[in-house]
């Protein structure tokens, strides 16, 4: 038995140090020490606007200058991007990136919580830094996420964050911003009983009668005098959802379903945000009524019904936009934390579908912001926000053109290696050496 524990115990030993001389050596860049100037570039402000042969300026993290050339400000570093594009970082809402690492490994899934009421959960402080994963997702310009919990009926609370940290308090931007809620589901299959669809319905009533009596209490504890509180942290983190400091997310695809969530929590005084929102594109009037944003799921999907245009899912973005809806895209699923790196290609489908450019970019980048509430912050390339921002050589919604050169975050000119092109070199040179040999 001794000797079996022996092999065993070296046998992780080598796969560990193989794994770690594998890894690419990526550490979070330093702080902006000099001005930057990137000119002559086509600028994609984010905002659904953009500007030819422009240029842009950033100082200590900060855009400073966004403009024409002749009217650029110096700076003690220029890049000529004569041809190719500048886009702010996108912006990857409602993923578990970073809270998964090996998914048969049940130790690094930290985005699924025990229980029915996990509000107290903050995802932030089991985001890992250190995942090889975001290396891959920022190659393609993804520089911000909202780090988000799943499961339960309250799944807890996300945070948004940077994609270039040694550690979550260095890569938070916005804390705890938001409470996220599954919101119950009625199973649309045939095959079950008028019964199991009767005790189905109960049991949702149930569900959101727990939710509207809980937030309830939640609103009376926020009124509380401190001094008078006992402590309970479920309610203390919902709590700044009444103060404002928090945001409500609800998770609802169904049409009817995404009506009465909106119209219970309005009852509520609380004006929700929808994520997933498959057929948001059916209540427009709702959505629009009460300014209801949506955060669709990708459309990279089939549609939720057989008789459905099988193109629905990349038309969605553009009917919610036509109908002045403010939405944004987001890689859903509780798999997708190695999907995310595609964000950029399904707002790229929704251009082949309808979407107009501009606004396909807004879709991953200001429209997020916006919703995320950190629009002042980041989103966009204007004078004030941070410098968050990449140069791609050609377009960086199409999977063929996309080739990001230079990204930076706070103006930090960060590393855009990864296992996957460590990988590609590594066997690229392999195959010609074995090439030359025959």
């Amino acid at each position: 038995m001794k000797n079996t524990y022996k092999y065993i115990l070296s046998f992780v030993l080598v796969m560990v140090c193989t794994m770690m001389q594998a890894q690419p050596n990526i550490h979070p860049a330093d702080k902006q020490s000099k001005s930057i100037k990137i000119e002559d570039a086509i600028i994609h402000i984010g905002n659904g606007d953009y500007l030819d042969n422009a240029t842009v300026v950033f100082d200590n993290g900060i855009i400073t200058y966004v403009g024409t050339k002749s009217n650029a400000p110096e700076a003690q570093q220029t890049i000529n991007a004569s041809g190719k594009h500048v886009y702010p970082g996108f912006i990857t809402p409602n993923t578990n990136l970073g809270l998964v690492e090996f998914e048969a490994v049940k130790a690094t899934l930290d985005f699924a919580e025990v229980g029915e009421n996990n509000a107290h959960v903050r995802s932030l402080i089991a985001y890992n830094t250190d995942s090889k994963l975001i290396n891959t997702i920022r190659t393609n310009g993804i520089l911000h996420a909202q780090i988000t919990p799943k499961t339960g009926l309250i799944s807890g609370q996300s945070s948004i964050v940077h994609l270039d940290a040694w550690n979550w308090e260095d890569a938070v931007v916005k804390e705890d911003d938001g409470m996220h809620i599954n919101w119950p589901s009625i199973s649309t299959r045939r095959t079950l009983t008028d019964s199991a669809k009767k005790r189905m319905i109960e049991q949702n009533e149930k569900q959101i009668e727990k939710l509207k009596t809980l937030f309830k209490e939640a609103e009376a504890y926020a009124r509380l005098d401190a001094n008078d509180k006992v402590i309970n942290a479920r309610l203390q983190a919902i709590e700044g959802v009444f103060n404002k400091d928090k945001k409500v997310f609800i998770h609802v695809n169904n049409a009817k379903e995404i009506q009465k969530a909106i119209l219970t929590f309005v009852d509520l005084g609380i004006k929700p945000i929808i994520v997933g929102g498959i057929e948001a594109h059916l209540v427009t009037d709702i959505l629009k009524q009460y300014e209801i944003p949506v955060i669709i799921r990708h459309s990279h999907s089939l549609p939720s019904k057989e008789h459905e245009d099988v193109y629905l899912p990349y038309k969605q973005a553009n009917l919610l936009y036509e109908a002045g809806i403010l939405a944004a895209y987001s890689v859903d699923g509780n798999d997708a934390f190695w999907d995310q790196r595609n964000l950029p290609f399904i707002a790229g489908t929704a251009v082949a579908h309808g979407l107009p450019y501009e606004q396909a970019v807004a879709f991953i980048s200001f429209n997020t912001a916006k919703i995320l509430g950190i629009e002042e912050v980041t989103g966009s390339i204007e004078v004030g926000k941070s410098a968050d921002l990449f140069i791609s050589e050609g377009d960086a919604l199409d999977m063929m053109s996309n080739d990001i050169t230079r990204a930076f975050i706070q103006g930090r000119d960060i590393d855009l290696d990864n296992w996957h092109k460590q990988l590609y070199y590594r066997y690229k040179e392999k195959y010609k050496a074995s090439n030359l040999k025959e």
